[in-house]
């Protein structure tokens, strides 16, 4: 039976959420097993490119220990497709209601984007306090999550955008940041390869990174 999932516990499992976007379904299954080879089992595969769904579809048949789910989810049919497609969880570049709502019916762990305090507030009201922080680099970085403590402090997130294998460090020493998103674990030069051992590597260096929230 597969465990049960929150938002939380789906950011605590590692300190990076590889986000992955693909173009090659054939990559899926391989980049999937060299990820979780490494200590990374939470998985994003962005809906970015038609082979988003077929390429959750296969990991999710293929590599089971593998918890993966879909990113640009914009609207409650993505979130419906990529439940059908065997994502575990859901992972918004911002927030509606909707999506907040197609989320929940599904009883899909929604991890909703944010870049305002607004849009914090939007989403507490509708429940959510795990939180994406998109795009951070470009919305304030460091010392907007640092702002956000005082207001916010019981909102945990997760920033996604421009976050690096040098400055994840950075971020994930903030109390309010439990993990970050990235693309450096799955370089696309390195998927086109099929250089596995490289992303086995990477995800070892990302699940070795400390961090102080939990």
């Amino acid at each position: 039976m597969a465990e049960q999932l929150t938002a939380l516990s789906i950011m605590q499992n590692a300190p990076v959420i590889p986000v992955i976007v693909l173009h090659d379904v054939d990559h899926a299954v391989s980049m999937a097993k060299a990820l979780v080879g490494g200590g990374i089992r939470v998985l994003e595969v962005t809906l970015r490119t038609p082979q988003g769904l077929p390429s959750i579809e296969a990991i999710a048949k293929a590599v089971p220990e593998a918890i993966v789910g879909a990113g640009t989810v914009r609207s409650s049919a993505d979130a419906k497709a990529a439940a059908a497609a065997g994502a575990r969880f859901a992972v918004s570049p911002g927030y509606t209601h909707a999506v907040g709502q197609a989320c929940r019916d599904l009883h899909l762990p929604l991890l909703p984007g944010v870049a305002t305090s607004s849009e914090i507030m939007q989403a507490q009201e509708d429940g959510f306090n795990e939180l994406k922080f998109f795009p951070a680099m470009q919305a304030g970085g460091i010392n907007m999550l640092k702002a956000w403590q005082g207001p916010f402090g019981e909102v945990r997130f997760c920033p996604t955008g421009g976050i690096t294998q040098a400055n994840a460090a950075e971020f994930l020493a903030l109390k309010n940041v439990v993990c970050v998103g990235g693309s450096w674990l799955v370089p696309t030069d390195t998927l086109e390869r099929g250089d596995w051992e490289r992303i086995t590597l990477l995800a070892r260096e990302a699940a070795a990174l400390p961090r102080k929230a939990s």
